[in-house]
Formats: C-alpha cells, structure tokens, sequence
C-alpha cells in the first residue's frame, strides 16, 4: 500500500517536517490526545483547510453542521469517483469504493473513530488506485504525489500513515468493557477529519 516505503519520512518537505512528525512521531505510536489535536491543526493549516477544519473540529459532533457536512464530504467523493476515468476492468472497483461510502459515515456518526480511520485507510487506497493507477502501489508514490503538488503530497502521505491507528477492544473497533469510550476519541476525530475535509473540498 502507498505511504509504507521505509523512507516515508525522507520525501516530506524540510518546512513540513516538524508539524508531520508532531502528528505521526517517527518509530512510535501516533501523537496522544492533546498533542494529536494541536498536531492535527497545524497539519490543516499546511494542507489549504483550516478554516473548515477548525470550524469542523468545535462543532458538536451532533450538530446538523456537521451532518450536512458530511453530505458534502459522500456527494463529493462520489463524483470524484463517478468522473474518474478508468479502464474496463475498474469500472467494478469504483461500484465497490462507493457502496463503502454509507458505511463509513455510519462509524464516524457513531463516533467509532478507530475503526472510521481503518476503513478510511482503505477507502484511500482504493482511490488512490483509481486516481493513479498501479503507480499508486509503487514505494516511491508519496514522492511522485509530493512532485504533481506539495498539498497532495502531504494529503497521500498522511493517508498513507492513518493505518497506524488500530481498532481496538473486539475487533469492531469499539473500547472493551461495556460503555467503555475510547480515551483518544477527540485525537482519533482530530486526525480523521483531517481527511474528510481535504476532499471535500478537493
């Protein structure tokens, strides 16, 4: 999968590095709670979307700003996808990549952000594919990402390294225990709407 060259770190402008490597520290675990929100910010501003994002990020998440947002965010990567050309034998992958859609706004509507961030992982590699091709899959994609525009660079990049959250608990990505919450929700929501964001203004 893209992002996974052992040389990711080295393909990430020297201006950007600091903020990257606040939100995904190389050799550990992603940023904590609080630093993973701050981080995540910052990663916002490099990316073009701080405004949204930052409105985004202190709405309640029940809030119907954030429920028609997401409508944006579904109607938007479905016409990304529908307008992608591909050859023949994708046209079933992009049926594929769309009927994950519903699925995946139900885990974020559900605030089970660990196991949104696994499926978005692969919701991008999968447009990743559409998009690039097998060029996608290549070790040295981030780098051919960063040299089309910085700002994608840093946005394929970053989708390459959101797999390091694992669902925990049963598998299903909900905390063990019952009514057990996950203590790094507001960082795992911080991270995962970074993405969210970037395409739907994409």
């Amino acid at each position: 999968m893209y992002g996974h060259a052992p040389n990711a770190y080295d393909v990430i402008p020297q201006e950007y590095r600091k903020t990257v490597e606040d939100l995904f520290p190389i050799g550990h675990s992603p940023a904590g709670e609080g630093p993973a929100v701050k981080a995540a910010e910052n990663f916002a501003g490099i990316l073009g979307i701080r405004a949204d994002y930052t409105r985004l990020l202190n709405t309640q998440r029940s809030d119907r700003d954030l429920a028609q947002f997401l409508g944006h965010f579904q109607n938007n990567l479905d016409l990304l996808i529908q307008k992608t050309w591909v050859e023949k034998s994708d046209e079933a992958r992009k049926d594929k990549l769309q009927d994950r859609l519903p699925g995946f706004i139900a885990d974020i509507e559900r605030e089970n952000y660990r196991k949104a961030l696994k499926e978005f992982s692969g919701i991008l590699e999968e447009l990743a594919h559409l998009l690039f091709g097998p060029q996608s899959y290549r070790d040295d994609f981030a780098e051919y990402a960063f040299r089309i525009d910085t700002q994608m660079g840093l946005f394929w990049w970053y989708g390459g390294q959101i797999g390091r959250f694992k669902p925990t608990g049963d598998g299903t990505g909900e905390a063990k225990g019952a009514g057990a919450t996950d203590p790094c929700k507001d960082g795992l929501w911080a991270v995962l709407l970074l993405g969210i964001c970037y395409l739907t203004n994409f």
